[in-house]
């Protein structure tokens, strides 16, 4: 069963139209406080509610459902995403952080604030603020746990050990892997995915807020796409390099495609991943100088496909199926034998949903060049026999190679979705 996305939320009530500013400005003039709590249109309003009054409804995802947003969501404009290190030993301690990051998930889904404004005014505000008056933007939070979470440095701190599934361990290391420490692992992993990026860094900003003294930021990346006002035709987005990323994805719309591809089944582990995924994070630096002097003719027999169309080489539409044997008038396969498209692709049964993001940090300063790149995401059932087999292939034979550098790397069990009154996290933990 695939996510509705863009749809409206008919449980949650129309709310009375009145901003977070004006319930600031009456909360804060002249030192006069009020009392702000969960009320209808006829009582008073509490800060939590206060976006949702002018948010459209059609730009909320809704957070609680069997699986998780951000997934087979259709991928919104931006992505704000961090990696975690759990500080706490204490496995109540854990329990109530996910419990509180569900709360605070499900009101940011919907454009809300995390927490009710407090009239005290020596006392900090519990959100912070810098998504007041914003919509929700599509805004999708999906939460994963990584093999560190179940033994680090040989400590099964949350008696978790027993549950660590087969498939969540740290990948291997692939050729020309050139992995920085400050960019892989993880106890835990949140990816914010927003058609705005303050939205998203705003989610981010207060969950990590709500983790402190239980777990500290390891690492974050933020990404982007083109924005859907500048692609109203909705075509597979581009990377850094001209090229259309993520033509060969599976059918998020077909259930039986899903559960064979990305959702974890019963059976295949154990049970409380169950409607769960898997994800891979690759933070893969672009050489886009060397790039960018590059004849046409190379790029497009590196990548194994038309820069314009998309289309794979020798044929005419992009989602065309791939044609390995097709040869062109000297003889040569079309598609290049070391070509992206054919290494990987395979055989064609290993299929991942990709889900990546470009990335740009400014200026290398060793190099002077851009600090560019891609920031792979992909999601799948079983990665022993999607992403690794695909990976030790293009590590080995890809020409793109010439032209990246593997610079980060993680894996993580993204949690099967919650139900309301439950807990992203409450199959794992109970």
């Amino acid at each position: 069963m695939t996510e509705k996305t863009n749809t409206q939320n008919d449980s949650v009530p129309n709310r009375a139209k009145i901003s977070r500013r004006n319930i600031l400005k009456t909360a804060g003039i002249g030192g006069v406080g009020v009392i702000l709590g969960a009320s209808g249109l006829g009582g008073l309003l509490s800060l939590n509610e206060g976006n949702a009054a002018t948010a459209d409804r059609k730009d909320i995802v809704p957070f609680y459902g069997k699986h998780q947003g951000g997934i087979t969501t259709k991928t919104q404009n931006h992505v704000y995403f961090v990696s975690l290190d759990v500080t706490t030993t204490k496995k109540d301690e854990l329990v109530k952080l996910f419990k509180d990051w569900t709360k605070a998930a499900a009101l940011l889904s919907e454009g809300k604030a995390v927490g009710e404004l407090s009239s005290n005014e020596f006392l900090p505000p519990k959100d912070t603020g810098e998504a007041a008056g914003l919509s929700s933007a599509n805004l999708t939070i999906t939460f994963g746990v990584g093999p560190s979470l179940f033994v680090k440095d040989s400590q099964d701190r949350f008696g978790l050990k027993q549950k660590q599934p087969k498939e969540l361990v740290d990948l291997p290391k692939f050729p020309l892997d050139a992995l920085d420490e400050a960019w892989t692992g993880g106890d835990v992993c949140i990816q914010a995915c927003a058609d705005d990026l303050q939205v998203a860094f705003h989610a981010v900003r207060n969950l990590i807020r709500i983790a402190r003294g239980k777990a500290i930021l390891r690492w974050a990346q933020t990404g982007f796409q083109r924005t859907k006002q500048a692609d109203p035709k909705s075509e597979t987005p581009r990377n850094l390099f001209g090229f259309k990323d993520g033509s060969a994805n599976p059918d998020v719309k077909s259930e039986k495609q899903m559960n064979e591809h990305v959702w974890v089944q019963p059976g295949d582990g154990p049970n409380w991943l169950v409607n769960g995924s898997y994800l891979v994070v690759r933070r893969i630096q672009m050489f886009i100088e060397v790039w960018d002097r590059t004849t046409l003719k190379e790029q497009e027999k590196t990548f194994g496909r038309y820069r314009d169309s998309g289309a794979p080489l020798g044929q005419k539409e992009e989602f065309e199926t791939l044609d390995l044997k097709k040869k062109n008038e000297k003889g040569e396969y079309s598609i290049p034998v070391d070509s992206h498209t054919r290494q990987s692709h395979g055989d064609g049964s290993q299929k991942i949903l990709r889900r990546a993001y470009s990335y740009s940090d400014g200026m290398d300063v060793k190099t002077g060049n851009f600090d560019a790149g891609l920031l792979f995401l992909c999601f799948q059932r079983t990665p022993s026999k999607q992403f690794i087999p695909i990976q030790n292939r293009l590590a080995k034979m890809d020409k793109l190679n010439e032209y990246t550098s593997h610079r980060g790397s993680a894996i993580f069990a993204c949690l099967p979705g919650a139900k309301q009154g439950g807990f992203i996290g409450e199959t794992l933990f109970n």
